[in-house]
């Protein structure tokens, strides 16, 4: 596994680190979602595609954590490379990366057609049947979708797995894994808080349904993209697994269901109840064979 522990900062410099990327990026994602705060906008429909103004405001909102972070280790911090201080580098060798990227790809996938799976056999999820051809086609289309997204979840991950993971896991000489995994986890979830209030990630659904369920999904799928970057080295491999859970899963959802069945992302998504044991059952079993554990933490001098 390679991440590399910050090197040794104050301690006041590191909380103001902190401090001043929750602010950024927090910041950003409220000012980017105010115009749809102010226009009233609510999204009841799962079926129902964003508008130009949505899509607008969401890509200028998935780039506040980027910013952040790069803001943070360049003129906060000081004294590191950006691309190397957040790992934005391509696995090496090729045959390395080429192994990472296509997991980054097929392990989501997996997730999501037992997903499916649960939801069909429970009874939540209204399966239509799926042809060869259908399943084909579907999936040129998610991926050129996923890959035309990209750049933004780069905007995402550069902040969680590239600046604050490794910040919350590291220091005064200590490794800190649960505190990295729930407070990363925590931060990612809340930091959406402008768009579940509008019903963005749980049409429909109350606050206070959507918060806590937003707390559990982001908290199960943080461990698989963190599991992705440790063992590639680079940031690169959980930000394709971000797209494809934000692209190709949910459009997944949609393709297989029966065409006039109401959607429900929390019944039928990875971000439901299906999902979530789909993506427990990973999580245990990547804690259990030692894949999220971190490495030691360096000395650091406070």
């Amino acid at each position: 596994m390679t991440i590399t522990a910050p090197r040794a900062l104050p301690h006041r410099t590191r909380l103001r680190g902190l401090l001043t990327y929750l602010a950024i990026a927090y910041l950003g994602m409220w000012v980017a979602m105010s115009p749809l705060l102010i226009k009233g906008f609510r999204r009841t429909d799962g079926r129902a595609s964003p508008g130009d103004l949505e899509n607008l405001c969401i890509s200028a909102a998935m780039m506040a954590p980027a910013v952040a972070a790069i803001v943070v280790v360049r003129w906060v911090e000081g004294g590191g490379g950006v691309r190397d201080v957040l790992a934005l580098r391509f696995p090496k060798p090729w045959s390395h990366a080429v192994r990472w990227l296509l997991t980054a790809v097929l392990v989501p996938a997996g997730l999501s057609v037992v997903t499916l799976a649960i939801g069909t056999a429970a009874g939540v999820y209204p399966f239509a049947g799926a042809s060869w051809s259908g399943t084909t086609a579907w999936a040129g289309t998610a991926l050129v979708q996923m890959l035309l997204a990209l750049p933004l979840f780069f905007g995402e991950e550069l902040g969680w797995q590239g600046y604050l993971l490794p910040r919350l896991a590291y220091g005064k000489g200590r490794t800190r894994p649960l505190t990295a995994y729930l407070g990363t986890g925590s931060a990612f979830a809340l930091w959406h808080l402008p768009t579940l209030l509008m019903g963005g990630q749980y049409p429909g659904q109350p606050w206070y349904v959507a918060v806590p369920a937003m707390l559990v999904s982001c908290g199960l799928a943080l461990p698989v993209f963190t599991w992705l970057r440790l063992a590639s080295g680079s940031v690169i491999p959980a930000v394709v697994g971000h797209a494809f859970v934000s692209t190709a899963s949910m459009s997944m959802v949609k393709e297989f269901a029966e065409p006039d069945a109401p959607l429900k992302p929390l019944q039928m998504s990875l971000a439901g109840w299906p999902g979530w044991i789909a993506m427990a059952a990973l999580v245990v079993f990547l804690a259990r064979t030692g894949r999220l554990a971190l490495p030691d933490a360096r000395p650091a001098q406070d």
